[in-house]
């Protein structure tokens, strides 16, 4: 298996245990995805696979609706998505997503984070090459074999293909969503969720206390409503 099997292993979807903030991410995702392409479905992609995830988080439809049409108010704030890069204790570096409608506030609450738990704020581009940033895809694994499935989107940008007790997960560069996402559909399979992440490409092992250390900074920086993902390159236990 490749380091995005391992990847997903590690985190396994820990960071979207709370259900309350996973609702509160997909709405801010339905936001976005209308403003940038359309409150219509069929025509909007990103919005397409926005509702997709929200139905594997279980996020009720009339929350879906009521956000997509919020959504389309001119008085809705609009959100930016900005990334915010540093080291956190012991040279981990972290890697903060954010989709944010004051980034003044944004800023101050990250920074004031990263002081408080003795990291430190990097420059733009200081740490993102560090990791690749890759699209996912999850399909019902029924009736498929995922190597030869493999095999058969390579073409498209797939890089990994493998099965859990989820169904089959897809990942791909990140400039390969759109294709792989249309190439599904032709295909008539059902896509259970999609997403972005980013793979650190090299992980550093640390003891329980500095792993700690590091754990402080990211549940503070998880805890803040702005804070879409963290990642980083500590060697999941």
């Amino acid at each position: 298996m490749g380091r995005a099997f391992e990847f997903r292993k590690g985190r396994k979807m820990k960071r979207w245990s709370a259900m309350a903030k996973a609702f509160t991410r997909i709405g801010k995702d339905i936001v976005m995805a209308v403003k940038e392409g359309g409150p219509n479905p069929e025509a909007n992609s990103r919005l397409r696979a926005v509702i997709q995830n929200s139905k594997a988080a279980n996020m009720p439809k009339e929350n879906v609706e009521r956000a997509i049409k919020k959504a389309t108010d001119k008085d809705t704030a609009n959100y930016k998505e900005v990334l915010f890069e540093g080291y956190a204790p012991h040279g981990i570096a972290l890697l903060v997503e954010t989709a944010t409608d004051n980034n003044n506030r944004t800023v101050a609450n990250v920074r004031s984070f990263f002081n408080k738990c003795n990291g430190t704020m990097g420059t733009q581009g200081s740490v993102e090459f560090m990791f690749d940033h890759t699209c996912n895809f999850r399909i019902p694994a029924e009736g498929l074999d995922p190597e030869e499935l493999e095999l058969e989107l390579i073409d498209f940008g797939a890089e990994e293909v493998f099965e859990d007790e989820d169904g089959i997960l897809i990942y791909a560069p990140f400039a390969s969503f759109g294709t792989i996402q249309k190439e599904l559909e032709n295909r008539g399979l059902e896509i259970l969720s999609s997403g972005f992440e980013r793979i650190p490409q090299i992980t550093k092992k640390l003891t329980e206390a500095e792993m700690a250390d590091v754990e402080k900074l990211i549940e503070k920086l998880e805890e803040d409503d702005d804070v879409m993902n963290v990642y980083h390159t500590m060697e999941e236990a």
